[in-house]
């Protein structure tokens, strides 16, 4: 299939929408829905490699390892081990629901998931630094000796861990593979499990890799097009929910960089993703789209970065 390829990157409240519990049947819906948006883009014909993001799913998978180490004295598993757990449920959701919606549509596509290890640098200073939000928020910061701090949206405190930078994809040449040859590729799930080199093997680390910027060097080992980052916003803004605030249609590579020196946009919201829009364009990408998934398919939809 010589057609186009797209990387799609979901964003969290493709999974787990604020105020939910986050069973499984709320997850499945909310993920069958994202996918519903992804139909545009399938029938011009795209090939597509999707991303997606964990962390509530990760937080609270190392909320339950604890929960049952102290109820049942079960072991606890670390948090790569916790990532790989969620890259697998998460990709299960997400064919599951991508299935239905193909059925629907009669596109005859088939979905296959990739376990992704990416490996970082163990000097990265990120380590030092954690920034990365995990788990459930909280109306008031734990003292539980980690690291919490305050959501940029207002939604309460939430733990954060490090985030370092996403040197290698293991798998991308497979991804991008299989992603020409027609299937639908699911990979690089929660940025990736972060691993480091250590006496000539990787082991895995504590860390949440940034997924917009795991999907973006992923974008680029693959060759892709277009980058389209999901949010739940449907354009980049400035002077975010302050009075003159303003939507921006298109941003230039070198209006991206501006703003974010000026801190226009929050860290551990929208900062990441024009990051990730700005490495994919200055590596050779042709354009990067920030919007919500109900605007996936229109060409006017999004915060569009390019050159």
């Amino acid at each position: 299939m010589e057609n186009k390829l797209a990387v799609v990157a979901f964003g969290g409240n493709a999974l787990l929408r604020s105020g939910q519990k986050g069973t499984f049947q709320e997850q499945l819906e909310n993920v069958e829905r994202t996918c519903e948006n992804l139909v545009p883009l399938l029938e011009q014909g795209y090939s597509l490699i999707i991303g997606h993001g964990n962390g509530p799913q990760v937080g609270n998978g190392l909320l339950r390892h604890s929960a049952g180490e102290k109820a049942f004295g079960l072991p606890a598993m670390p948090m790569d081990f916790c990532g790989a757990e969620t890259q697998g449920s998460i990709a299960y959701l997400i064919e599951t629901g991508l299935d239905r919606v193909l059925a629907r549509h009669g596109l005859d596509r088939k979905v296959v998931s990739l376990v992704t290890r990416v490996e970082v640098k163990a000097d990265d200073p990120m380590f030092r630094n954690p920034t990365k939000p995990v788990g459930p928020y909280y109306p008031d910061a734990p003292s539980d000796g980690a690291v919490y701090r305050e959501d940029p949206k207002g939604r309460g405190w939430r733990k954060v861990v490090p985030s370092p930078v996403p040197a290698r994809i293991l798998n991308a040449d497979l991804a991008g593979r299989l992603a020409r040859e027609g299937y639908i590729v699911v990979t690089v799930g929660g940025g990736g499990i972060p691993v480091v080199s250590e006496n000539g093997a990787l082991k895995g680390v504590e860390a949440v890799i940034d997924k917009d910027l795991a999907s973006a060097l992923c974008a680029v080992n693959t060759g892709a097009q277009e980058l389209y980052i999901l949010t739940d916003v449907p354009k980049v803004y400035i002077n975010f929910r302050k009075a003159d605030e303003k939507a921006l249609d298109v941003l230039t590579l070198a209006q991206a960089r501006q703003y974010l020196s000026e801190g226009q946009f929050a860290e551990g919201s929208m900062a990441p993703k024009v990051r990730a829009g700005i490495f994919f364009i200055e590596n050779g990408g042709k354009s990067c789209i920030i919007t919500e998934a109900g605007e996936l398919g229109n060409p006017a939809s999004g915060t569009r970065i390019v050159k």
